[in-house]
């Protein structure tokens, strides 16, 4: 089965049967529900939606569902076509739209896509209110309003220009210390929106661009996620061409990774890192927040400017709550997800760029020495697959009691701290499968610690302790 719901939306891989797979029907009955959360939320109302999504080859015929369906729902639309996820997010707020709808399957490959779903906020649905749209996409009740009462599609625009605006004019962007550096920089769109956007706004900072697949066609070059493995063409290009950096973004460009001039990886855990520590600096310290399985770099970086690091349950939704329950000056997730409140409370990789050229050109170092000058640790990522009838709670529960006397957190499946390195165990929601990360000084030694506790966890099942 690839058709995996949850709380933000609906992804699938596309053609297939109804129910088990993104298919037309599918795509409907959800937005059709999706609909009906939002009249509930303001009853009464004409509502409006923006559409927007990633280049993928499924978007354009998955698009054309979903408007159709919401006009047919009784529901204006606003069509910003080829945008990012985060553009798309402060399309809504912008125009002040009831929600909105982003088709994307994020870093999947091409043959998946997705309906992502936003609040009036311009954040994704909650717990409780995916749940709700959840439910109601199994009810078959819905009376589709009559020919006077259909939508109409009010608005077709790009937003691209708007979002870079908006990113330039941040007070922290320092556009003119960029201009100043010249600097060089190879980006690797992986053949999606990213390719249109992100050159654009390197080149209003000053920044000559170097495009490596950056047509938005959706035949993405390579796999699509922004990880080391997927990334050697892009290493040997910065070197060639000597350009000061590389980056690289996933399809729907919420996520942004960093090559050093040098070929070698930045790590897109310390995408995040780099961006604080350039916020703390101008802020003179403040808190920030990123999920539990990101690196320890974050807190010890924050420590420095005498904040608070908090961590919360994986998922920018979790994350976006922790960052407002503390007030954090920005957040995000180790994957490359930048979170900046002064700009909107979602993953936006324009922002982490602007952010992270600001950094460089005011240090006046290399990407490289720039990398030297933060906590180093490396972060294994393993799983263990089990088979359906394990009961995966149990076995969380057995690895917490084992550890008590260690710094452990479980709301979020086990982490446990210990006073170098760090474990964090997840049952994943659609297989029975536990996620291994780990994090220690060097590779080897997160890899020990990542054996460690997977033996432990075959220990566990091997004899049903």
């Amino acid at each position: 089965m690839t058709l995996i719901k949850s709380i933000s939306g609906i992804r699938g891989t596309i053609g297939g049967v109804v129910g088990d797979n993104l298919t037309p029907l599918d795509v409907v009955k959800f937005v059709t529900a999706y609909v009906r959360f939002l009249g509930e939320q303001a009853p009464d109302k004409r509502l409006k939606v923006v559409v927007g999504r990633d280049a993928r080859l499924s978007g354009e015929m998955v698009e054309n569902i979903v408007i159709g369906t919401l006009l047919g729902c009784g529901v204006d639309v606003i069509s910003i076509g080829l945008c990012t996820t985060p553009g798309t997010e402060l399309a809504v707020t912008s125009r002040g739209a009831d929600g909105g709808i982003i088709l994307t399957a994020s870093h999947n490959p091409k043959q998946w896509n997705a309906l992502k779903l936003l609040a009036s906020s311009g954040e994704f649905l909650t717990d409780a209110e995916g749940k709700k749209v959840l439910g109601w996409a199994e009810d078959t009740s819905w009376s589709y309003p009559e020919i006077d009462r259909i939508g109409h599609i009010i608005e077709r625009t790009s937003f691209d220009e708007e979002h870079i605006q908006s990113v330039l004019a941040l007070p922290d962007v320092d556009v003119e210390a960029v201009k100043a550096r010249r600097f060089k920089v190879v980006v690797d769109a992986v053949n999606s929106v990213g390719g249109t956007v992100i050159p654009a706004l390197l080149e209003q900072l000053g920044v000559e661009v170097v495009r490596l697949n950056c047509e938005p066609t959706g035949n993405f070059a390579h796999n699509p996620e922004p990880i080391p493995e997927n990334l050697t063409e892009i290493c040997s290009v910065v070197v060639r061409e000597k350009a000061d950096l590389g980056i690289v973004v996933d399809p729907d460009v919420d996520r942004l990774a960093l090559v050093c001039e040098d070929g070698e990886m930045f790590g897109e855990e310390y995408t995040l890192v780099a961006c604080a520590d350039y916020i703390l600096s101008r802020r003179g310290g403040g808190n920030t927040v990123s999920n539990l399985s990101s690196t320890r770099a974050l807190r010890e970086v924050t420590a420095r400017y005498g904040g608070t690091y908090e961590a919360s349950a994986v998922g920018e939704v979790n994350v976006v709550a922790k960052m407002k329950a503390t007030g954090a000056v920005i957040g995000g997730e180790g994957n490359g997800g930048v979170i900046f409140p002064d700009l909107h409370y979602g993953r936006d990789a324009l922002v982490g760029v602007a952010l992270f050229l600001s950094l460089l050109a005011q240090k006046g170092c290399r990407v490289s020495e720039l990398k030297a000058t933060y906590p180093q640790y490396h972060i294994s990522k393993n799983k263990i697959q089990l088979t359906p009838d394990i009961d995966v709670d149990r076995v969380l529960a057995i690895m917490l009691n084992r550890y008590t006397d260690y710094n452990v957190t479980d709301i979020d499946g086990v982490k446990i701290d210990f006073p170098t390195e760090w474990v964090h165990l997840r049952k994943s929601n659609t297989e029975p499968i536990i996620r291994i990360y780990s994090e220690s000084r060097d590779e080897d030694s997160a890899e020990r610690l990542a054996r460690g506790i997977m033996n432990e966890i075959s220990e566990i099942v091997k004899n049903r302790i």
